[in-house]
């Protein structure tokens, strides 16, 4: 398996040497020089493993040059029930016939980027024992993303993490995760701004070609490919434990805010699981519903960006909408550099009255937004209906999901964190505080690591400087 860019300037590559990195040279996306294929005879096979062997055999079509027992070995280490607090690793709660939650949120922080991000962790750290080299993670975080590239990446040989926050935008919950750190190797780095303005201090070190090149500066956001991959698997586990057979159609609803969540979703769709519909689901800052509903995408400045109850998708520029819209546009690399040309210099593009926007039923896609009164009245509803406690980012999810649910077809709604992240939103919708899992009890009271700074590219590539040890 060869690995290209979105943009078409890029040799072909393998897996581990898209590995590390983020953003292409060109600066597009790495992708996959075509989608492996599984046969009927391999999904029935694969529907009774273990996680760890699942992923096993969805990760290998992706990541052929690593040996076969290497990654299984990487696999069996990351998915294991003392990371993940159950033997399932993504356990399946059916609310009522036809209507489920994909649990995603097991893992050491609470949240689904846990599923890639520790597998993530031991890739890395496998891939750098073998090169002797050292790697310094630059990332940018809305809630989730930083405190699960953080756990996975705390004490790995060769391995620095410079994670940026929107510094007041993230609930308490999500800073002590983060900030409470000691680890030597954990620099937290809280933005004065928003998650885009991290966002952009990020694209521009990754496009300092010299200086990304001597600090060795690699990538664990969403756009680092071996993430997307991982989060395959999950969609193939999601349907085994929903259906019965192999020839069940089911749909999917996905929060999504950077559109990794539901990348993963399009690609195992694209291998052959059997998925009717994909269900794009955010809150107020609706840029891709946008698109969707009109053809029009629209990056936003970071002025527009509204602060929401489910903060972790308050985004205006989705960092892997370039891969579907590279799928969506039949693969020319040319146009879709052409297009992110306008949208990296602030503009946009509008796909309305083209071929191509008419096909996106073809992928399954639909989509919608909910409001902080959907989450709350989501909350309360489930609660009430099911008594379970789901965080605001799920409930935008199934809000969405339960506007475009089909009778007769499972609905497979995907948990992206526990309630206790968002205690806020909770204590609002159902008067009382979420459940504290064991060990996390004191977690908001511990000291507290990181450093502030303006939204500033040189001073961020300064600070990685004096600390990177390259």
């Amino acid at each position: 398996m060869r690995y290209i860019s979105t943009r078409g300037g890029m040799a072909p590559q393998t897996f581990t040497q898209i590995l590390l990195g983020g953003l292409c040279p060109d600066g597009g996306l790495a992708m996959p020089e075509h989608y492996p294929q599984v046969s009927p005879a391999e999904l029935a096979a694969w529907r009774g493993l273990p996680y760890a062997d699942l992923a096993y055999e969805v990760l290998r079509k992706f990541c052929d040059d690593i040996p076969a027992a290497d990654l299984k070995a990487l696999c069996a280490k990351t998915y294991t029930k003392a990371a993940f607090r159950t033997d399932a690793i993504t356990p399946l709660k059916t609310l009522e016939p036809g209507l489920h939650l994909l649990g995603l949120s097991e893992g050491p922080t609470l949240a689904f980027k846990d599923m890639a991000m520790q597998l993530l962790g031991n890739l890395f750290e496998y891939v750098l024992a073998r090169s002797g080299e050292r790697i310094n993670i630059l990332g940018a975080t809305s809630g989730d993303t930083g405190s699960s590239a953080e756990y996975a990446m705390r004490g790995k040989r060769g391995v620095n993490v410079f994670m940026l926050s929107p510094y007041g935008k993230m609930s308490p919950f999500q800073v002590a995760q983060m900030f409470s750190l000691q680890d030597k190797n954990i620099f937290n780095i809280a933005v004065r701004g928003v998650f885009d303005d991290c966002q952009d201090i990020v694209k521009a070190v990754s496009s300092d070609a010299e200086f990304k090149a001597r600090q060795r500066i690699g990538a664990v956001n969403s756009i680092n490919w071996a993430r997307v991959a991982a989060q395959v698997v999950y969609y193939f586990r999601g349907y085994f434990a929903a259906t019965r057979s192999n020839g069940e159609r089911v749909a999917f609803s996905v929060p999504s805010g950077n559109f990794g969540n539901i990348c993963a979703g399009h690609i195992a769709r694209m291998m052959g699981l059997p998925i009717a519909k994909l269900v794009l689901a955010t809150n107020e800052n609706d840029v891709l519903v946008e698109f969707f509903r009109t053809g029009a995408y629209r990056g936003r400045p970071s002025s527009d960006v509204v602060q929401t109850s489910s903060p972790s998708m308050d985004i205006s520029k989705a960092s892997n909408f370039e891969r579907f819209v590279y799928d969506l546009l039949g693969r020319d690399a040319d146009m879709v550099k052409q297009l992110w040309s306008r949208v990296d210099m602030g503009g946009e593009f509008n796909l309305a009255g083209t071929p191509y926007f008419s096909s996106i039923a073809d992928y399954g896609f639909v989509s919608g937004s909910s409001t902080h009164a959907d989450r709350l009245a989501t909350i309360r509803s489930v609660y009430e209906n099911y008594g379970v406690m789901i965080d605001t980012h799920t409930a935008d999810g199934l809000k969405v999901g339960l506007d475009h649910r089909e009778p007769g077809m499972a609905l497979i709604c995907l948990e992206t964190a526990l309630p206790v992240k968002f205690a806020e939103a909770i204590r609002e919708a159902l008067g009382r505080n979420p459940d504290y899992p064991s060990g996390c009890e004191n977690l908001e009271s511990l000291p507290q690591r990181f450093e502030l700074m303006d939204a500033d590219a040189e001073a961020v590539k300064a600070y990685i400087a004096r600390h990177s040890g390259v």
